[in-house]
């Protein structure tokens, strides 16, 4: 069984909108507490538009062009911010496919070498995608959601969602530039992404 502790719910004002947000502390079997945020619209409708974010530090803080992160961030909470349905963004903490930062900078570092972002991971002995959705889960239960318009281009994440709510996918395109033209490529052939 999973455990995890539910903070208080306060508003969150930001550059898109108004929203309110809590956040989930969840305790692993390994020891580890990840924190995770769910910020949403208070209009929250019983099919909300919803996209689960995992964490990107340097896209989504530090703007980098290598990944399209911190794209389908903004877009992401522009998309829910002007739903009238309402929405919610779940911001997974799972930094880099789920091999933390350390471990993403030194398979960026691969990647300045030539590997790909699945090759890089792989060099340094994880898996192409680590990330684990069981908390979204708890998350849908607490706000009491059955059916989702989801936010995604990675198949493996609707399926990974389809025990917890019904799935209607709704893709989440933003620019390429220069930088992650290659990496949206390998999203697309390895990981099947519906770019």
């Amino acid at each position: 069984m999973m455990k995890y502790d539910i903070s208080n719910q306060a508003k969150l004002p930001t550059r898109f909108g108004d929203f309110l947000t809590i956040s989930f502390r969840e305790y692993l079997a390994d020891s580890t507490i990840k924190e995770h945020l769910v910020v949403f619209t208070q209009n929250l409708s019983k099919t909300p538009l919803v996209r689960i974010h995992s964490e990107c530090l340097t896209g989504d803080v530090f703007g980098s062009q290598k990944c399209d992160c911190g794209n389908e961030l903004a877009l992401a909470m522009e998309k829910i911010a002007q739903s009238e349905e309402g929405g919610m963004l779940i911001y997974l903490r799972q930094e880099g496919r789920g091999i933390g930062l350390f471990n993403k900078i030194n398979a960026y570092a691969l990647q300045d070498m030539g590997y790909d972002t699945v090759e890089a991971n792989q060099k340094l002995g994880f898996e192409g995608d680590m990330r684990s959705y069981e908390i979204v889960g708890e998350i849908f239960k607490h706000f009491n959601i059955t059916e989702i318009n989801l936010l995604t281009n990675n198949p493996r994440k609707i399926h990974a969602l389809e025990p917890y709510a019904k799935v209607v996918r709704h893709s989440i395109i933003t620019p390429c530039n220069p930088h992650n033209k290659a990496y949206l490529e390998v999203k697309k052939q390895k990981l099947g992404h519906l770019l």
